[in-house]
């Protein structure tokens, strides 16, 4: 950006927050905020993924990198606009400044046609099934036994109760059909330069998203449908700076939907848990802040 672009920008956050937002709270008693320095943190918070002043030196309009004041600017004019619910942007924004603990998570997320919800005992049959599919386990080293899916569906839901958020199952109108969600890693992976000082990315503070489904779900955009309601939960709900994904470099089918979610491609790695020559020991990572989901959201 110009000078005058930058300069131009910066005028236009001040009217916001100073005239337009706190003029049209008069017509929004619903509202969590009135006064200018609160839409200000709100706003400012979101667009910085964490508390501002964490990231910006005061005054933010004058030091704010301009396309986070960009960003900024554009929820605030989502909320104007009816397109972004301020409320969820505050709750978001007090999480960060542990004034409000997180909420408990829902039982389901409903969406068009399914819904994510907490696992039960009856998809253990189905789980192992698909795990069992040498189709659906293409892209990961081998198929898992029933034992082994068993386990794994047992721990895919206890992270709910230790992290706050987790892999939700996948219920299509003729039952399970599989999970996508979010989780922490079991362990640190080896990112070397993709994190660490310099990347905003921390190994081991990564979350991240996955799906697996069975064959019968593929096509109908459970995948992309799906994560878009688990990211809008870990976002919202859990106030979560950042989401990663990952998976084999040949997958070409995980790395369109995450591209479609609007993750960024961040570069690869070699996965540790494959031997060096393995055909999918090369993976590559892909970001996705919160202020840029909850912006591209509100468009």
């Amino acid at each position: 950006m110009t000078p005058g672009e930058i300069a131009a920008q910066q005028r236009r956050w001040r009217t916001l927050v100073d005239e337009r937002l706190p003029e049209e709270a008069g017509r929004h008693p619903d509202w969590p905020v009135s006064q200018n320095h609160c839409f200000a943190r709100i706003l400012l918070d979101n667009a910085c993924g964490g508390p501002w002043r964490e990231s910006v030196a005061p005054p933010a309009w004058a030091n704010m990198p301009p396309e986070r004041l960009a960003l900024a600017v554009s929820l605030g004019e989502a909320v104007l606009a009816g397109r972004q619910d301020l409320a969820v942007l505050n709750h978001r924004s007090l999480l960060w400044r542990r004034k409000r603990p997180v909420p408990p998570p829902p039982n389901s997320l409903p969406g068009d046609g399914f819904a994510l919800r907490r696992w039960r005992l009856s998809d253990d049959a189905p789980f192992a099934a698909l795990c069992a599919d040498p189709e659906v386990m293409r892209y990961f080293a081998s198929t898992k036994t029933a034992r082994e899916s068993q386990a794994e569906a047992r721990a895919l839901d206890r992270r709910f109760a230790e992290d706050g958020f987790g892999p939700w199952a996948v219920e299509a109108p003729e039952g399970f059909c599989g999970f996508v969600g979010c989780w922490r890693p079991a362990r640190p992976l080896p990112l070397g330069e993709l994190a660490g000082p310099g990347t905003g990315l921390d190994a081991n503070g990564l979350v991240e998203i996955g799906w697996r489904l069975a064959r019968s779900a593929w096509g109908r955009g459970f995948a992309v449908r799906g994560a878009r309601l688990a990211l809008s939960d870990a976002f919202a709900r859990c106030a979560l700076p950042e989401i990663v994904a990952y998976t084999a470099e040949v997958n070409g089918p995980s790395r369109r939907v995450m591209e479609r979610l609007g993750m960024r491609e961040a570069g690869g790695f070699e996965h540790p848990a494959l031997p060096e020559g393995h055909s999918l020991r090369r993976h590559r990572l892909y970001r996705l802040a919160a202020a840029d989901f909850m912006a591209g959201d509100a468009v």
